[in-house]
């Protein structure tokens, strides 16, 4: 797991394509696609504000045809952009856990991160380790995975919606004393 912990979580749900409405029963766990879906598309950014510093990570699920699903994302930090990046990986495979689609093809701006989930790269950082093997983990039960890099321009959705995450993972720094800000956000309760 990563040093960065959550702060926020922001979860939408598509309306149902052809249907009216969003919420609980447009879900496209709930709206008949469920389990087994086809090819799905699974777009991912992450951004940071400072490295280190407050981050967001979103990731936007669409089928072949371009219709969006499913979208989400996440605030959290202080972390660094490239742990973004990851996170939004994470967090994009558990939404394509809840579909569990026969086929994704993972979709993401940053170079270095696909390069190194695809195997080319080597994973060097200590804070990036974990989360790699995070991601392997969620691979492991999808029946088939591709992972793209494409142009910052080909990823507008996944990147404004990283980017709103950021403002609220900064709003939450902001209200922090300035001795915590560069600290993870956790704490710890004794149970026991």
């Amino acid at each position: 797991m990563s040093p960065s912990a959550p702060v926020a979580d922001h979860f939408a749900d598509a309306p149902a394509p052809g249907g009216a409405g969003g919420g609980p029963s447009a879900s496209p766990g709930r709206a008949g696609r469920g389990p087994t879906a086809g090819h799905l598309f699974l777009y991912v950014d992450g951004a940071c504000s400072g490295n280190p510093g407050p981050c967001g990570s979103a990731a936007v699920l669409k089928t072949d045809d371009g219709t969006t699903i499913l979208e989400r994302a996440r605030a959290f930090g202080p972390g660094t952009n490239n742990e973004a990046e990851y996170q939004a990986v994470i967090l994009g495979l558990e939404m394509a856990g809840e579909l569990k689609p026969r086929r994704l093809t993972i979709r993401s701006d940053s170079e270095l991160m696909v390069r190194q989930i695809a195997g080319e790269y080597r994973v060097k950082a200590p804070n990036l380790k974990p989360l790699l093997a995070r991601v392997q983990r969620l691979l492991a039960p999808l029946e088939s995975v591709e992972i793209e890099h494409i142009p910052r321009e080909a990823n507008t959705e996944a990147d404004k919606l990283s980017r709103k995450a950021v403002e609220k993972a900064r709003a939450v720094d902001a209200a922090l004393p300035p001795e915590a800000r560069k600290k993870p956000h956790t704490k710890t309760f004794k149970l026991k």
